[in-house]
């Protein structure tokens, strides 16, 4: 039996074997502790948004516009990013681009540049279709009423303007084909989301834009983007906008973008975004709302949205008062004015309605 001096010192070596480890223990804490305050965060940056759903509230940095080239240059290949130098005869007078009122005053029908014929020669070249278009649109642009009676000659009497029957006749198939770039409902950002794509005839991460393309193979693209939302600025639709533009451009396809009737907006603002970006890019402007401006409220429903309609009789005065034969008429011009263009061809001379 151990003596009592002896257990009392073995307490005491324990006692001060504890003291040491707990000591060690809340040193070793501190140090990690102080390691992992120094230790800086890295954050990953998040991924590039290319093609945002409609419904996306992401803000983005207007591009800056570009700076005119003389009218001898060509066009330099597409480069991701990179903004598109206009040669355009109908030179802004303000800055940046258009001023807000001066597209009201451009004509119905396109004036074609050297640039859209380029265009045009570069993406033969690379194999797109010269009997082929497409629309990339929203609800005003789907076949029901859009242009789709020029592939069925007992939908529409084309009366005096049987001048274009050789375009028709050159693009037949095309008119009342289901575009995978037009949707009801859609706005300018909707053909670029792969949420949009169709599931059965698109691939995956295609875009509608790019489904289209592949697909028809067009060598010109009529864009009428023509709803969009209050709540968001203009200039996100004019970033959307030039986005479209870029893509058919960098495919060899010459786009036709067209201004809008209605203005729902209060400002007029979208189209001048529109003639901006046409100006810029230096590509054909179909500037519609010229054409309904002299109709019966304006070619205008009650909802200051939707068009009037008629039947598509262009000899018919009383149909011709109503938006839609005037749209569908008026389009096959444009048609006609940049396919005749863009291939060297005597002009048809075409003259819209109202002489505009």
């Amino acid at each position: 039996m151990k003596k009592p001096s002896e257990n009392h010192l073995g307490c005491v070596l324990l006692l001060v074997l504890g003291v040491l480890i707990s000591g060690i223990a809340i040193s070793g804490a501190l140090v990690l502790g102080r390691v992992r305050e120094d230790v800086p965060v890295v954050i990953s940056p998040l991924p590039t948004i290319t093609g945002l759903a409609p419904t996306a509230t992401v803000a983005k940095e207007r591009p800056k516009l570009p700076t005119r080239a003389p009218a001898t240059a060509t066009p330099e290949p597409f480069v991701e990013g990179a903004t598109a130098t206009p040669t355009s005869d109908a030179a802004p007078t303000d800055t940046p681009g258009v001023p807000d009122t001066a597209w009201m005053k451009l004509p119905v029908l396109p004036k074609v540049s050297k640039n859209a014929k380029e265009i045009y020669a570069r993406g033969i070249a690379n194999g797109t279709d010269p009997h082929s278009f497409s629309k990339i649109g929203d609800c005003q642009s789907i076949r029901q009423y859009f242009i789709g009676i020029f592939d069925d000659p007992n939908a529409y009497h084309i009366g005096e303007y049987d001048y274009l029957s050789t375009t028709i006749d050159n693009f037949h198939g095309s008119y009342d084909r289901k575009s995978k770039a037009v949707q009801t409902g859609w706005n300018v950002a909707s053909p670029l989301s792969v949420l949009n794509t169709d599931p059965l005839e698109c691939k995956v991460n295609e875009t509608p834009l790019e489904c289209e393309f592949r697909l028809h193979n067009p060598s010109i693209a009529i864009i009428s983007m023509e709803t969009w939302t209050k709540d968001r600025p203009i200039s996100l639709y004019e970033d959307y906008l030039r986005q479209i533009v870029q893509f058919t451009v960098d495919r060899g396809v010459v786009p036709i973008l067209a201004t809008k009737a209605d203005n729902l907006e209060g400002n007029n603002a979208i189209n001048a975004a529109i003639a901006r970006v046409a100006h810029d890019f230096d590509v054909p402007l179909w500037n519609f709302w010229r054409v309904v401006q002299p109709l019966p409220n304006h070619g205008l429903e009650a909802d200051a949205f939707h068009l009037t309609n008629d039947k598509d009789n262009f000899s018919d005065e009383k149909a011709m008062q109503a938006a839609w034969p005037n749209r569908n008429l008026t389009a096959l011009m444009a048609l006609d004015v940049v396919w005749r263009a863009v291939t060297g061809q005597d002009p048809s001379g075409a003259v819209p309605p109202n002489g505009q």
